[in-house]
């Protein structure tokens, strides 16, 4: 978590400085700093942004229909009402795109927030408003606070904000963010930890759902499987698994995008047969067909700011798998080294520490569960013979905006 180390009555002349390209009186914090650089190059206007228009109520509907953050809205209800001062603060939850879906206060406020466009509908994205909290923290994936002229947009200074972002614990996709903002001469430094808390609740009850639905589709699964021969198992429809027959359980089988009754390959088991269960699949496994067959070509597709994929093509199909930041890092590296690279040289490109090889390899262990024979090891690197396109942002430096790893960074500079 970011805190504000500089005093706040220097900020606006930090920001005044810093826009005009002279020196200012203080550094801005990296994280505001890197995010001022970003916003310029999208051209944002700092007197007025770059706003867009909000989507309509059928839009705004269909988006809280079909978000999983909906549910949790009483959860953050219960953590923030009684803590966060109802009369001088919102509390608002936006989706991965930075749409406001859900916004709470009292009419003062929420008038004040009107008047700089913070409303139900609106994206508050960096490329739309500048630097602000949800912006921040759905380029940063981690929690963030923005005060006053920390903020890119002048109109913005007299408010002061703290998001965090909600993933789904299921497969650590990006939900949204939950934003606490108020105006600046509230500014409260605990206010950033109670909204870190309250996402941490709120995706503790979204894990507990997800077992709990695992359960379920378990006593449907398991008799079923008893009766059958040969390897095989029943996963929900994230892949998660909740019965096996005669082969070791695996946590959790990464499953295409458009998953259908069939034949199919997949990364962690090879061939393998797919029937639909009720909120799950059965997957029996293809003795006969090669299971170490690796797969055509992989495309890694980093262009977009915030949602990183790696989509395998191959004779049964192709199937497309949302990253991880870290996971996305270790891709793009191993793209960019076709021969491979030791443990200890990811290390060094991850956190210019050639000695965290633990870590590395317990990353990469996950990441070959998820994509099996796709990736080789000693060293690591993608199969053999397999095509490897990776696809970068036209800029540079809109490479994973997020990524502090020296490697990532220094490309970004290139």
């Amino acid at each position: 978590m970011k805190r504000i180390p500089i005093d706040a009555g220097q900020l606006p002349a930090v920001w005044e400085a810093t826009l005009a390209g002279q020196a200012p009186p203080a550094r801005p914090r990296p994280l505001i700093g890197e995010s001022w650089h970003r916003v310029r190059r999208h051209g944002v206007d700092p007197e007025t942004g770059r706003p867009a228009a909000p989507i309509g109520p059928d839009e705004i509907e269909h988006r809280r229909h079909a978000s999983q953050l909906a549910g949790l809205l009483p959860q953050v209800r219960e953590g923030l009402r009684e803590t966060v001062d109802a009369v001088h603060h919102l509390i608002v939850v936006a989706d991965a795109d930075g749409r406001l879906l859900w916004r709470e206060g009292t009419a003062g406020v929420r008038r004040s927030a009107d008047r700089l466009g913070f409303e139900v509908g609106a994206a508050w994205t960096e490329e739309q408003v500048g630097t602000n909290g949800i912006g921040l923290a759905l380029v940063e994936r981690r929690p963030v606070q923005v005060h006053s002229a920390e903020h890119y947009v002048r109109s913005h200074h007299s408010w002061t904000c703290a998001a965090a972002p909600l993933h789904d614990p299921r497969d650590g996709r990006l939900l949204g963010v939950l934003n606490v903002s108020g105006p600046a001469p509230a500014f409260n430094p605990a206010t950033l930890a109670l909204v870190t808390a309250v996402a941490k609740v709120a995706e503790a009850e979204l894990r507990t759902r997800h077992w709990e639905s695992v359960d379920r589709l378990r006593s449907v699964a398991a008799p079923m499987l008893a009766r059958l021969g040969g390897r095989a198992l029943a996963v929900d429809r994230d892949g998660w698994t909740a019965a096996v027959s005669g082969m070791a359980p695996l946590g959790r089988v990464v499953l295409p995008r458009d998953v259908r009754p069939g034949p199919a390959w997949l990364p962690s088991l090879g061939p393998c047969t797919v029937e639909p269960l009720p909120d799950g699949w059965l997957l029996r496994l293809d003795e006969a067909r090669d299971a170490d067959a690796p797969p055509g070509s992989v495309v890694l597709d980093l262009r977009l700011a915030r949602c990183w994929t790696v989509t395998v093509s191959g004779p049964s199909g192709r199937w497309s798998h949302e990253l991880s930041p870290r996971h996305a890092e270790l891709l793009y590296l191993l793209a960019r080294h076709p021969a491979g690279r030791t443990a200890a040289e990811l290390a060094a490109d991850l956190f210019g520490d050639a000695s965290r090889t633990v870590t590395v390899r317990a990353e990469l262990s996950r990441l070959r569960r998820t994509l099996g024979g796709v990736l080789g090891h000693r060293p690591y690197r993608f199969a053999d013979g397999l095509r490897v396109e990776l696809r970068t942002p036209p800029d540079p430096a809109d490479l994973l905006p997020y990524s502090t790893a020296p490697a990532i960074v220094a490309a970004r500079r290139a």
